[in-house]
């Protein structure tokens, strides 16, 4: 029941006297003036500025209610750390239903200085690269998974002047740090956050505007350490105590952008977020120069036999033997899991088309070092016409977990 309010019918509505009105407004009339004509000395820091939805991967989407000051503080963390000025030129691909192109390449890039270039679709690498090469594009952010696409697709002359590439929202492989850099001279960096986060909790600083001489500020394999004013510490996930440097654990943070909560789910806000803390349900361990390193999300590990099986280890090395040989930029293989009477869980592999059998993908992992009860069973490996994902790039983990259900019918 909702209104939908579509841009492009909205600005049919915007006469030429609205215009003369907002440029004599915006040159003549005082700040202060117009703050009070349009109230916006009414506005308080707590306000609710938008709901984000989270993006669904493990189960129904929740509305994460964001304030004036969670988004204000991310934008204050964003100077802080790319150190944006006049002079840079933010490519905006990354959608504004999704936190990090919302905080980001919308609220950053519209306050801090940089010109702003816009594009839909972060999977049009084509008119990305023509919109880069024509504005002098200086800084991207995106993910991993639009950046291989970006490798293939954007000629170094197109990203000539890019001087800054932040990844986030999955994990960054680590062939792609050099592939990128050897294609255009610059090393991305990472960085970490969630929606409920506003979304940023940490960065690695890109080496063109870090500003460190005693102390690193970026580590490779990291997602660099919690910005100003942020904390973050590792529990336990079976009794809630602190571990100490190089323990991996359950990753909580808190700060001034933690969320107001959770649209009309008090009980779930009253789960996420206790005592100002904010549970992420990520797996991670903090080094001894307070470095964030993920580990992968508490979703994707199996208990089998006792033991804690991580999902996305097997996945990469999967991802090596599927793509051998290829050159485009597709997800091929996703791992999940489905219950298991004997031993808790077991394995599925969900994969693209292939020549190899699942006999030869079990011993390219066992030649990859993978203990055996990493490797799936060979009965455990099945073809897929598409392997399922989200608008964001992302895989869509709750779609992979029912498609390996409906064809195991969870059998073990």
């Amino acid at each position: 029941d909702a209104e939908i309010v579509s841009l492009d019918k909205l600005k049919e509505k915007v006469s030429l006297a609205d215009k003369v009105i907002a440029a004599l407004q915006a040159t003549i009339v005082p700040s202060w003036l117009l703050d009070r004509i349009l109230g916006l000395n009414k506005v308080q820091s707590d306000d609710l500025l938008t709901v984000i939805f989270t993006s669904g991967s493990t189960g129904m989407p929740k509305g994460v209610l964001l304030s004036n000051s969670n988004v204000s503080h991310n934008v204050d963390a964003v100077n802080r750390a790319i150190r944006l000025n006049t002079e840079d030129v933010v490519i905006g691909v990354l959608p504004f239903f999704h936190s990090f192109g919302y905080a980001v390449t919308l609220w950053a890039a519209q306050t801090l200085g940089p010109a702003g270039v816009y594009h839909f679709n972060p999977l049009d690498s084509k008119q990305i690269g023509k919109l880069a090469e024509k504005y002098k594009a200086t800084v991207l952010l995106g993910t991993p998974t639009f950046m291989r696409g970006y490798l293939r697709r954007i000629t170094p002359e197109q990203f000539k002047n890019l001087d800054v590439a932040v990844v986030g929202a999955e994990k960054m492989p680590a062939d792609l740090f050099d592939a990128f850099e050897k294609r255009f001279g610059v090393r991305p960096v990472e960085g970490y956050g969630t929606t409920e986060m506003s979304p940023l909790v940490s960065v690695n600083i890109p080496p063109s505007r870090s500003a460190a001489k005693f102390q690193p500020d970026r580590v490779e394999g990291s997602v660099g350490r919690p910005l100003p004013g942020i904390s973050a510490k590792i529990v336990s996930p079976d009794d809630g105590t602190e571990l100490d440097a190089d323990e991996d654990g359950m990753l909580l943070v808190t700060g001034p952008n933690v969320m107001r909560g959770y649209a009309n789910r008090d009980d779930l806000t009253k789960t996420a977020v206790v005592d100002g803390w904010y549970t992420t349900g990520d797996i991670a361990h903090i080094d001894s120069d307070g470095f964030l390193h993920i580990t992968g999300r508490l979703s994707r590990f199996s208990k089998i036999a006792g033991e804690m099986v991580p999902h996305v280890r097997i996945e990469e090395e999967l991802g090596k033997l599927l793509s051998e040989g290829d050159d485009d930029d597709q997800v091929r293989v996703c791992v999940t899991a489905v219950p298991c009477d004997r031993k808790g869980e077991r394995i599925i592999v969900l994969h693209l088309p292939t020549s190899q059998t699942p006999d030869s993908l079990r011993e390219g992992l066992k030649a990859a070092g993978l203990a055996n009860l990493f490797i799936p069973s060979a009965d455990s490996f099945y073809e897929v016409s598409e392997i399922p994902l989200l608008g964001t790039g992302k895989l869509d983990l709750k779609g992979a977990r029912d498609r390996a259900g409906e064809l195991t019918m969870a059998s073990c």
